[in-house]
């Protein structure tokens, strides 16, 4: 599988508009949530995804073949992502965490409500490490990137990535051990 390189190349060599929908369709919602651990805001991650989008669109950049389209992809949101962050050195909005819907069984309530806290606890830990860390845990753990793959998308060598790996599990963990987050429902 070419991971959208031939829809891409579609798009870009024909003019076949389906080509680009099909990447959006595919890479929208990793790609959101990958610029969400950049910025800290899901509604400017959407609006960094579909300016991602938009600059394929319009200005049609290459890829020239040296990694995946989806490392490349990645890549190319990374940098609108950190041209946005030099425009807006504010600090980092964070969202509201969205209310449960009311059911009748206490039961699934309760377990329900323990399964998002710990997921809350979790993100929480997560918003609280340096940036860097972040987005390698995501790319690693979230999107599945190789150690390869992500050190292209962060602009690092593999060995600079895996020690930066290494670094944000332990500052995870740490963070985690500091709010007394049980290991076992990971």
């Amino acid at each position: 599988m070419d991971n959208g390189a031939s829809s891409y190349r579609r798009f870009r060599d024909e003019g076949d508009e389906s080509g680009l929908v099909e990447i959006i369709r595919d890479y929208k919602d990793g790609l959101i949530f990958y610029l969400n651990g950049i910025v800290g805001n899901i509604h400017t991650a959407e609006d960094l995804a579909e300016d991602t989008f938009v600059l394929l669109g319009t200005k049609k950049p290459r890829d020239h073949g040296k990694s995946s389209f989806r490392t490349w992809l990645y890549t190319i949101g990374r940098n609108v992502a950190i041209d946005y962050l030099r425009r807006h050195r504010k600090g980092v909005e964070v969202s509201i965490e969205e209310g449960y819907a009311l059911v009748s069984d206490e039961a699934w309530l309760e377990e329900t409500y323990l399964r998002e806290e710990r997921k809350i606890a979790l993100h929480r830990a997560i918003r609280s490490l340096k940036p860097e860390y972040r987005q390698v845990l995501w790319l690693t753990y979230f999107e599945g990137f190789s150690n390869r793959e992500a050190a292209r998308v962060m602009g690092k060598s593999v060995h600079s990535l895996e020690t930066l790996l290494y670094r944000a599990r332990r500052s995870l963990k740490s963070q985690l051990e500091m709010e007394d987050f049980d290991d076992e429902t990971l």
